[in-house]
């Protein structure tokens, strides 16, 4: 928060510093393929609780310098007590810079609210690790994720009728808004069976939907009130990107694996990764295909599963080349998926997988049959 503060092209630099960050760890640090124990396990959980009043203050934060208006309680906040002028920010930061806020927006919205929103939302039996979970998935407009990912994604993963699973060769960019759309559907279909199985009304306060809309729309209402209607564009577009980089996770973390329908989820199922720093940032969300077999895990007591289909680098590294260079992530990841098929698959899966390859149009899968 505070470097970016500081001024033109610290925020462009902090973006790309923080991504190399990641990616360098990734690349030259040993895999973290340990398995840790702990005793006082609250001070794992308290980063994720702090992470929603600071994740918050940094994006008022930008909304503001996005806005017009003059100081108010916000502004005042941060120069009294931070000793931050956001006044000084919006007239200093070049064109490059406010790209580079948003993008980071974005980035840390994932980071900080997806990732473990989605940690806290598979604690269903913990009322204020679900309360906190919502409101930080609230950031991205994403209510309908704790619904169905954890009632839908985790009984179908690996099927075509999952939203969140890549076929192989499925476009990126439209896999992003047929999984935003899906997902959203099939929450309300879950949601609502919810509720007429418990003979309450559909559309009130019991409807975990509607009140996440309404905690959502709550922070983006805040937001008009920081940095008014660009202010509140603002956080929209940071929002939206936070959701479409969730739906590039769920590409590479599934893509192109197969599953038979009504065989149980394996950890074959999910590609896996123990890259250190992404193991860090991500809460151990990386460790997927444990996460897969035992859902009701918290994310330390993850296994490495070292001999798992594994990605073949980082998550940001992998999302980056999802994101901007999508030929080559398919180059890359057909020599996985014909290793998948030749190690992992059973024999059932084999023979999907032909029929997927054939599917696909790409031309490592197609020759390879």
């Amino acid at each position: 928060m505070y470097v970016c503060s500081l001024g033109a092209f610290y925020p462009l630099l902090y973006f790309i510093g923080f991504s190399l960050f990641i990616i360098l760890g990734d690349l030259f640090l040993k895999q973290d393929d340990k398995i840790q124990e702990y005793k006082n396990v609250f001070w794992l959980d308290f980063p994720i609780y702090l992470n929603l009043p600071l994740l918050i203050l940094f994006l008022m934060m930008v909304v503001f310098t996005f806005g017009e208006d003059d100081s108010n309680l916000f502004s005042s906040f941060f120069l009294d007590y931070l000793n931050i002028d956001l006044f000084q920010l919006r007239n200093s930061i070049l064109f490059i810079d406010k790209i580079s806020l948003v993008a980071l927006s974005g980035l840390f919205i994932g980071i900080m609210g997806t990732v473990p929103g989605h940690e806290l939302s598979h604690r269903i039996n913990k009322k204020f690790d679900l309360f906190i979970g919502s409101w930080l998935l609230s950031l991205s407009w994403d209510c309908a994720f704790a619904i169905e990912h954890v009632h839908g994604h985790h009984k179908n993963v690996g099927l075509p009728k999952d939203p969140a699973t890549a076929r192989r060769g499925d476009n990126i960019y439209r896999f992003i808004f047929n999984a935003i759309i899906n997902e959203h559907k099939d929450a309300w279909r879950i949601e609502l069976k919810r509720l007429r199985s418990k003979s309450v009304s559909l559309f009130g306060i019991n409807n975990k939907l509607i009140m996440g809309y309404a905690k959502s729309f709550s922070i983006s209402f805040l937001s008009f009130l920081v940095g008014g209607y660009s202010g509140l564009v603002v956080f929209l577009l940071c929002s939206f990107i936070a959701k479409a980089l969730l739906e590039v996770i769920n590409y590479t973390e599934h893509y192109g694996l197969i599953r038979i329908e009504g065989e149980k989820v394996m950890p074959r199922h999910s590609w896996n990764s123990n890259s250190i720093m992404s193991s860090i940032y991500l809460y151990n969300v990386t460790r997927h295909s444990s996460h897969h077999e035992k859902a009701y895990l918290k994310f330390w007591e993850l296994r490495p599963y070292k001999d798992s289909p594994m990605m073949p680098y980082g998550y940001l590294t992998m999302l980056y080349m999802a994101i901007f260079t999508p030929y080559f992530f398919h180059r890359v990841m057909s020599k996985k998926l014909i290793e998948w098929d030749n190690n992992f698959a059973s024999k059932k899966e084999k023979e999907l997988a032909s029929i997927e390859n054939e599917r696909s149009g790409l031309s490592l899968l197609v020759n390879q049959m």
